[in-house]
C-alpha cells in the first residue's frame, strides 16, 4: 500500500520514487515486521498467560523439558500478523506472486491454528485429526499450484531446475501440480517437526528465506539471471518483500523464543513459516534448493520416517527418540548446544546453496 503512496508522492518530489527499489523495500520490510513483532510480543504473550494457554509436554520426552509445561503457545500468531502486515505495506499488491505466497502462509497458519486451538484451549490432545489435517494441506497446497500452473505466462515456471549442472532443467508440465503441492506441504511439515527446541526451528526458517530472498530476488532480475544462466521468472522478484518480512518476523519471534523460550510458536507457527519457504522455493524455481539450504529440516523428517519404518519393520529403533534434536538430548547435549549445532549447520547449508549460483 505504500508503495502505491509513495509512487502518487512522486508527481511531487521525485526523491520518493526511491521507493520504487526493492532493496530498499526489502529493508524496510524487514524492519517493520521486525517492529511489529516486538511490539505485539510482550501483550501477546501475557495474554496467552492469563488464558493459560500453555505447552504441552510428553510423558516420554527429555526430562528437561518437564520445565516448559504451561509456556505460551501459538506465539506464530505474531509472525503471521508481522509478514502480512509487512508484505501489504510494501509489496506490489498487483504481484500474483506475492499473493500466491500469501496465501499459502496464512492458509496453512489457520490449520495450524486450529490444531493448536483444540489441544490447547479446548485440551483435546490429538488436536485437529491427523486426516482432517492433511486434507486441509492437500486443499490449500493444490489450490496454489493449480493457479501457479494455469496461470503461468511462460514455460519457466513450470521448470524444474537442477542445481550445480549448466543449462539442465527439465519441463514439468502438468506434473509441476504434484511437484509444488509436495514442496509446499513437505516443508510446512519438516518445519513442524523441527519445532521441538527454544528457537531451533525459527532461526533455519529465516536463514533460509534469507537465502531464497537472493535466489528470488536473482530470478526476477533480467540481467542478473541472463548472467547467472538461471531461468527468469518474470515479476517473482517481488517475493523478495515476503522473504523481507519473513526474516523481520522470524527475528522478532526468536527475541522471545530464544532459550529459555517465554513463548513458543506452535503448529500455527511452524506450518506457516514452512508453507511459506516452499512456496517461495516453488515460485522462484528453487525447489531442489530448497532442499540443501533447509537441510536440517530434512533431516529431521527422515529421522521420523526412519524411525517409524525400522520399529514397523524390526521392532528396533535407530534414534533413542524422533526427531533427530531428541536424540541428541538423550545422549546428553545441552538444549543450546543442539540448538547452536543446528544453526551453524544451516548457515554452511545456505551458503552451499548460494554457491549454485555461481557453481554450473
Amino acid at each position: 500500500m505504500l508503495l502505491y503512496l509513495t509512487e502518487w508522492l512522486t508527481q511531487f518530489y521525485s526523491g520518493f520514487s526511491v521507493f520504487r527499489y526493492l532493496t530498499l523495500r526489502a529493508i524496510l520490510g524487514v524492519l517493520t515486521a521486525l517492529g511489529i513483532a516486538l511490539l505485539v510480543g510482550r501483550p501477546l504473550i501475557r495474554w496467552l498467560s492469563t488464558y493459560k494457554i500453555g505447552q504441552m509436554v510428553r510423558d516420554d520426552g527429555p526430562q528437561s523439558h518437564f520445565s516448559k509445561a504451561g509456556t505460551p503457545t501459538m506465539g506464530g500468531t505474531l509472525i503471521l500478523v508481522a509478514i502480512t502486515a509487512s508484505t501489504l505495506l510494501w509489496a506490489d499488491l498487483s504481484n500474483r506472486f506475492v499473493w500466491v505466497v500469501l496465501f499459502v502462509t496464512l492458509s496453512f497458519g489457520l490449520i495450524g491454528f486450529i490444531d493448536d486451538y483444540r489441544k490447547l484451549v479446548l485440551r483435546n490432545p490429538k488436536g485437529l485429526p491427523a486426516r482432517y489435517k492433511y486434507l486441509s494441506q492437500t486443499i490449500f497446497g493444490l489450490a496454489a499450484a493449480l493457479y501457479l500452473y494455469f496461470s503461468a505466462v511462460s514455460p519457466t515456471e513450470t521448470l524444474l531446475l537442477i542445481p550445480y549442472l549448466k543449462d539442465v532443467s527439465f519441463q514439468l508440465g502438468w506434473l509441476f501440480v504434484l511437484f509444488a503441492y509436495l514442496v509446499i506441504v513437505g516443508a510446512s511439515n519438516a518445519v513442524n517437526l523441527t519445532d521441538g527446541l527454544d528457537g531451533l526451528a525459527v532461526l533455519p526458517a529465516v536463514l533460509v528465506a534469507g537465502g531464497l530472498g537472493i535466489m528470488t530476488y536473482a530470478a526476477g532480475h533480467a540481467e542478473i539471471a541472463e548472467y547467472l544462466r538461471i531461468p527468469h521468472v518474470i515479476n517473482v522478484g517481488e517475493v523478495v518483500i515476503v522473504c523481507a518480512a519473513l526474516i523481520g518476523a522470524g527475528l522478532g519471534f526468536l527475541w522471545f523464543n530464544t532459550y529459555p523460550a517465554q513463548v513458543f510458536m506452535g503448529d500455527v507457527g511452524s506450518l506457516a513459516l514452512g508453507a511459506a519457504l516452499g512456496a517461495i522455493a516453488v515460485v522462484s524455481k528453487q525447489e531442489l534448493i530448497l532442499f540443501i539450504m533447509g537441510g536440517i529440516f530434512v533431516l529431521e523428517t527422515l529421522s521420523v520416517m526412519l524411525q517409524v519404518a525400522s520399529f514397523k519393520l524390526t521392532g528396533k529403533r535407530i534414534f533413542r527418540m524422533a526427531p533427530l534434536h531428541h536424540h541428541y538430548e538423550l545422549k546428553g547435549w545441552p538444549e543450546p548446544r543442539v540448538i547452536v549445532r543446528f544453526w551453524i549447520i544451516t548457515v554452511v547449508l545456505v551458503l552451499i546453496g548460494l554457491a549454485s549460483l555461481k557453481i554450473r
